[in-house]
């Protein structure tokens, strides 16, 4: 009998591969230091618990465009963050979580009819490669240097770049932001500009400049999407509080397809979104817990003989001993730490682990003293 296959033929979850390396770290006397999945640890603010508690009372469906509240509350974050003047009503789209939304957004832009691929930076966060997969595309790697020494564009569709970079935590310029723009109008392909981390600049500007920053693209938003967190600015991770804006066009067109696929954000977490939105201080308090832990692992990691690359922005330390990633990690697995292997993050990263600040504040301390040692 012929055995029969169903669904899609998807690699195994990177991060399951790291169970050996985890066994050793928990032979540790002193526990483990779990320093690899970028997760929050700190508390949600209190400001958004009580706003979404005060909603819990919601029977009805929520809208996929979300109500008008929300979308007022982001359009007035961009213009306060960014300078970017947005039309609430046609511009803004709430997403459940910003991961859905780069895993389906090559399905949605039918890329597949159009025979068009998905270009992604080549150190960069899996699910860029893994949405092609899903819309059954090619993926193409295509790092925003390449592109402005004249890579082409040719066959491509969607076009995503990162800054602030994860892993690297490269900061792109307005200038550079520009450019790609440009390049991209030119050649008729969509640019998605993954935000998550651009409140959590350390060196140089406080805030990284968003696509939709005027001194970008003007007041045309045409072929551009700027995707943002509140994962990470505001410990919203188990909320799972995302959204995207610009090109009217296409956010239309998103909106009624995941209409059709009910990917609706639920009423009681928009109203804790829009209670996020507009309080600044938590973002500043969780910021800086971020900062003195960075300062804390920063040396450290400079005496267990390792270098920093990039990590001028972001919730990661981009770090290499010139060596095999593999080795790095196993290294730090007899110390009880755990990392990040810069090998998921494409060939690119094959010399690098990524280490990261989102730990408690002792967990910070125990894996400093340890890679001091």
């Amino acid at each position: 009998m012929t055995q029969k296959s169903y669904g899609l033929s998807l690699p195994d979850y990177p991060w399951d591969t790291l169970a050996p390396y985890r066994a050793t770290a928990a032979e540790h006397p002193g526990g483990v230091c779990d320093l690899s999945i970028g997760t929050p640890v700190d508390p949600t603010p209190q400001i958004v618990q009580r706003a979404l508690a005060d909603a819990s009372d919601w029977p009805g469906y929520p809208t996929t465009i979300g109500t008008l509240e929300l979308r007022g509350a982001i359009a007035a974050w961009y213009l306060r963050v960014f300078g970017a003047v947005l039309d609430p009503a046609r511009q803004i789209l709430p997403l459940v979580g910003s991961k859905e939304a780069v895993a389906w957004l090559p399905t949605l832009l039918g890329l597949r009819e159009r025979g068009l691929a998905v270009a992604h930076p080549s150190a960069a966060y899996p699910t860029y490669a893994m949405g092609a997969t899903l819309a059954q595309v090619e993926s193409r790697v295509l790092d925003v240097d390449d592109l402005l020494a004249g890579a082409s564009l040719d066959g491509v569709g969607l076009l995503w770049i990162n800054s602030p970079g994860n892993p690297t935590g490269r900061v792109l310029g307005v200038d550079v932001l520009r450019d790609i723009v440009q390049k991209a109008r030119a050649a008729g392909v969509v640019v998605a500009s993954d935000e998550c981390y651009a409140r959590l600049g350390w060196e140089g500007a406080d805030t990284a400049p968003s696509i939709l920053d005027p001194a970008v693209v003007g007041e045309d938003h045409s072929g551009v999407l700027s995707v943002y967190s509140l994962s990470k600015q505001s410990n919203l991770a188990g909320y799972r509080a995302a959204f995207l804006a610009g090109d009217a066009e296409l956010v239309a067109n998103l909106t009624t397809s995941r209409k059709h696929a009910g990917m609706i954000m639920p009423g009681p977490v928009q109203a804790a979104m829009v209670a996020a939105l507009g309080d600044e201080d938590h973002v500043q308090e969780q910021k800086e817990r971020y900062r003195e832990r960075r300062d804390i692992l920063r040396p450290a990691v400079e005496a267990f003989g390792a270098r920093i690359d990039h990590s001028e922005a972001g919730l990661y330390l981009w770090v290499t001993r010139d060596e095999d990633c593999w080795d790095t990690i196993a290294a730090l697995a007899d110390r009880g730490i755990i990392a990040g292997p810069g090998a998921f993050y494409g060939d690119e990263g094959g010399r690098h682990v990524r280490i990261a600040l989102t730990a408690s504040d002792a967990v910070i301390e125990t894996a400093a003293e340890r890679l001091r040692e």
